[in-house]
């Protein structure tokens, strides 16, 4: 692939319109909005109610729903919920447009190569799907006794989006940056390991942020135990990193890294004891952050260029001397 950092850049705004779902749909979710809109237009979803008896068909499909019949609301306690999911799906829209266009433009420029334009449209496909998927959760609201999204349809969900936003963003950071050569070939098994664990943990986070309270003692400590694991993976591979003679970008990105993944234990630590769900919407989002700075620390160490790790992990100061 060969640099454009036009394209790059183009990518990069496809992560950011990524991460702006998820906050969206977090959002959606601590307020219990994730099933207001029980109609799926994906081509005129876009038009809002434009008056009473568009807001009465909206309001008699979320009437059907579990949850309206568990805790009964008025129409306009309804439109404070479906506003957040509305514009949720059009964020979601934009996103498609602002990938087709320029990805056609790109194409007919000849910028992109015909395997990076299959590559993007398996990407464009894996948001088709995850949208689709978004709409099967929504539609299990008018199921008998579903009062909040289930966790298998929310967790994939969530999965999905983080898998579509690292193939986005790995392929942003080669678009900008093809080939790195950063000296610390060392670190591509750690940092294999922090993504993947972050990953997986972030997967369990969300099973946990969707499981009804009676049942999510096991989950979360499931959860809590894997976040122990990650926090002390990533630690140490920042610690091993540090140690070495690393560039000041690798070095930048390992502190930040570093930073936080502690932040993240703690939002999680005082979210779990406060019983505090916006924190725990705010622990969602640096999750991503966290996720993002992984995967651009690890992308710097693609390259071909390999030195062996530091023979000490820990040692006094004075003492350390970096393998020739």
């Amino acid at each position: 692939m060969k640099q454009d950092k036009v394209v790059a850049a183009w990518l990069f705004t496809l992560c950011f319109m990524v991460f702006g779902l998820v906050a969206g749909g977090g959002h959606a979710r601590t307020i219990g909005a994730g099933f207001a809109i029980q109609s799926w237009a994906p081509f005129t979803g876009f038009i809002p109610p434009l008056g009473p008896a568009d807001w009465a068909r909206q309001f008699a499909l979320f009437q059907q729903t579990a949850q309206y019949q568990a805790h009964p609301i008025s129409l306009a306690v309804y439109k404070t919920l479906f506003w957040p999911m509305f514009l949720d799906r059009c964020w979601g829209r934009l996103m498609a447009l602002v990938f087709l266009l320029p990805f056609g433009f790109f194409l007919w420029q000849r910028r992109i190569s015909f395997r990076l334009a299959a590559w993007l449209l398996a990407i464009f496909a894996a948001g088709g799907a995850q949208a689709f998927l978004g709409w099967l959760m929504v539609e299990t609201g008018r199921h008998p006794g579903t009062l909040t999204p289930p966790p298998a349809y929310a967790a994939t969900h969530f999965c999905t989006a983080m898998f579509i936003f690292s193939a986005l963003f790995w392929t942003a950071l080669t678009a900008h940056n093809p080939a790195p050569a950063e000296n610390a070939g060392f670190l591509r098994p750690w940092l294999n390991a922090s993504v993947t664990l972050i990953l997986a943990t972030m997967g369990l986070g969300a099973v946990v942020a969707n499981t009804s309270p009676e049942a999510r003692a096991m989950v979360q400590l499931v959860h809590q135990s894997a976040a122990t694991v990650t926090v002390l993976a990533v630690l140490a591979t920042c610690a091993l990193g540090l140690r070495a003679e690393l560039s000041p970008g690798l070095r930048d990105l390992l502190l930040t890294l570093g930073g936080l993944v502690a932040l993240q234990f703690l939002l999680g630590m005082v979210t779990l004891v406060l019983d505090a769900p916006e924190l725990g919407y705010v622990h969602e989002l640096n999750a991503v952050a966290l996720l993002a700075t992984a995967l651009a620390a690890r992308h710097k160490v693609s390259g071909r260029f390999l030195k062996k790790a530091p023979q000490k992990l820990f040692c006094f100061p004075g003492t350390f001397k970096h393998p020739v």
